[in-house]
């Protein structure tokens, strides 16, 4: 039995072929999404593949290929219970870049997945397709975000905004926006913007009661970051400034508007992640 392993780069690395130096940047929220999803993730090299079909493949998305693998585990750079040294699971993989079927024989990969109840020799994905090619990049970000996941400190899952207000300074174009959000175990997170004649805004995201003027806005490709970016409504719900007198509702939705545009989207339109396709001709 496996126990979960440290969080550092394993011997298994070495079998990797070196990736392609133009190999696109992996997206941080597309594997966010399955990393924070996931009780196991799981390092392991494929041992057999063997092709689903009729009833049992139904609801596979077109031109996709639903196979039952068996893998050889390396380490499990996410969970907390001891698993097999071989495990099995269904995958729904995408064609190859000749539009058949992949190969996944000997492929090293990481499966983003749950145990399933009375069988330890078997998970199941977190989604149909939550297995990803073993890279170097795909590693360590998976990792990076299990690391910032686990943290004691690590921020909570936003899930709506509750309400705003907006202070005018006393200069023209001087003032002040709180923007209160909700989140999943009710811990305080709020937003701030702050408005200086002749100067940039100011944004900021504070995770306690008080706002502490020198917090600061979040890196992109953070977990916070991700929390914010990929929850947050793209403008601000009526209701958030419904007791608010016009002049500054109307201050509070750009306040909130700037914030968003500064996040930036949730995802940069290149999934790296989603491999199981496999490479091109070399």
């Amino acid at each position: 039995m496996l126990a979960v392993a440290s969080l550092a780069p394993t011997p298994l690395a070495a079998q990797a072929p070196a990736p392609s130096a133009a190999a696109p940047a992996v997206d941080y929220a597309a594997l966010a999404d399955l990393v924070v999803q996931s009780p196991l993730i799981i390092d392991a090299t494929i041992r057999s593949a063997a092709r689903i079909k009729g009833d049992e493949a139904a609801g596979l998305a077109p031109g996709h290929t639903r196979f039952y693998v068996e893998a050889d585990v390396g380490t499990l750079v996410r969970g907390s219970t001891a698993i097999p040294q071989r495990v099995g699971w269904v995958v729904d993989a995408a064609p190859d870049w000749r539009g058949r079927a992949p190969n996944l024989k000997k492929r090293r990969v990481l499966a983003f997945a749950r145990p399933v109840a009375g069988r330890p020799d078997q998970v199941q994905l977190v989604t149909p397709a939550a297995q990803r090619d073993w890279t170097p990049a795909v590693d360590s970000l998976a990792r990076q975000i299990a690391r910032e996941a686990s943290a004691p400190d690590a921020p909570p899952i936003i899930t709506d905004v509750r309400s705003a207000f907006h202070v005018p300074g006393a200069l023209p174009g001087e003032g002040e926006t709180q923007i209160f959000l909700t989140t999943q175990d009710n811990r305080p997170a709020a937003l701030s913007v702050l408005r200086r004649p002749g100067e940039q805004p100011r944004w900021s995201v504070a995770l306690t009661e008080i706002i502490d003027d020198a917090a600061a806005a979040p890196r992109r490709d953070t977990l916070l970051w991700y929390r914010l970016a990929c929850a947050l409504p793209a403008t601000l719900p009526e209701r958030a400034t419904a007791s608010l007198e016009p002049g500054d509702a109307t201050q509070a939705q750009a306040d909130y508007r700037y914030v968003i545009e500064q996040l930036g989207p949730c995802r940069n339109g290149t999934d790296a992640t989603s491999i199981s396709a496999g490479a091109g001709p070399a």
